[in-house]
């Protein structure tokens, strides 16, 4: 059975099966709801029931309170309809931005290398295009498991079928000790859905932009970067790299290329645990080193919770504000798990 589920704007409706969640079911038809992480731990989904019954699924106390289900309030990564539903999005759709309706996709793994400790890169031929934005995400199935895993694409997007991934070694990880690191080789298939994310370059922006990045946050920042160069999206881009020594970073080369090539990017690798020929410290520290105000500028942060926090409170500092601040944390699995 299959329940009407519509936007309050009167135009937009989708079809939803009792086991579907009202996220997947609006993505699936075309129709955007702002979110981010689509695990129930973000809340940047949340809706109000106008009409309808629904269960509230998976939602964690901590995303969405009581008094927030007494107020007919739920998560759409995790609401299941039980009847015709009415919504209201809390957070503002913006129609100017033309995103992509979200599929299920597959493909066979094109290449997969180790480029930092305990790092991988991981490329994916789809047998079919999966449009995206730069700076979003798919989830990746591993194989054998009903187990869905987040990454976000660090090609351009341009290359609709070789999909990028960069992923980070979780020890006893399903995915990673359990399949990429283990058993996982060139040819295998792989199913995926997507594109999610709110986070990314949608359009072109008037102001310089700092991008900082911890570990493989750097995979959505390389797929801005790219984007931004290839069609002059912001007139400036300043990429931060934070880790903790050389053995951690990658790319350096390529960054380094595209910093010669392009007088308006500048790459600035950060290590927090070795001295070297370059910038040491915490990245933020350096970011801090470098400008004295970031007024009139933006700045997209991704990586661990901790740094993408503290990277907001640096940048607040130099009195950049938080609506031009765009941020992407990345969760180990497990903890999202636990909570």
């Amino acid at each position: 059975m299959a329940f009407k589920i519509s936007l309050n704007d009167g135009e937009r409706s989708a079809l939803a099966s009792a086991d579907q969640s009202l996220l997947d079911a609006f993505l699936r038809e075309g129709i955007w709801l702002p979110h981010n992480c689509t695990q129930g731990t973000c809340g940047s989904c949340k809706c109000r029931v106008d009409a309808g019954s629904f269960d509230h699924g998976g939602a964690p106390f901590d995303t969405l309170t009581q008094e927030e289900r007494d107020a007919g309030i739920v998560l759409a990564c995790q609401a299941r309809a039980q009847s015709d539903m009415l919504i209201e999005p809390l957070a503002e759709i913006d129609d100017s931005v033309t995103h992509h309706p979200m599929r299920d996709v597959s493909g066979r793994i094109a290449a997969l290398e180790d480029i930092a400790r305990d790092t991988r890169r991981l490329v994916i031929e789809l047998d079919a295009e999966m449009p995206f934005l730069a700076g979003q995400y798919a989830e990746l199935n591993v194989p054998g498991t009903d187990v869905w895993r987040q990454y976000s694409m660090a090609n351009a997007p341009s290359e609709t079928r070789g999909l990028e991934f960069h992923i980070k070694r979780t020890p006893g990880g399903l995915a990673t000790d359990g399949w990429l690191f283990k058993s996982a080789s060139v040819g295998d298939q792989v199913d995926m859905k997507g594109p999610l994310g709110n986070f990314g370059l949608f359009e072109a922006q008037d102001d310089p932009a700092i991008l900082i990045a911890g570990g493989t946050g750097l995979a959505p920042m390389k797929s801005i970067v790219l984007h931004a160069l290839a069609h002059d999206l912001i007139p400036e881009i300043f990429l931060y790299h934070g880790g903790r020594a050389q053995a951690d970073l990658y790319d350096v080369d390529f960054f380094r290329a595209l910093d010669t090539d392009h007088p308006y990017f500048h790459y600035r690798p950060c290590l927090s645990e070795e001295a070297w020929q370059e910038r040491s410290g915490m990245v933020t520290d350096c970011v801090l080193e470098d400008f004295s105000s970031c007024k009139g500028m933006s700045a997209y942060l991704c990586g661990p919770p901790a740094m993408v926090e503290a990277a907001g409170k640096a940048l607040k500092r130099r009195r950049l504000p938080p609506r031009r601040t765009f941020k992407e944390e990345f969760t180990e699995a497990a903890k999202i798990a636990a909570e």
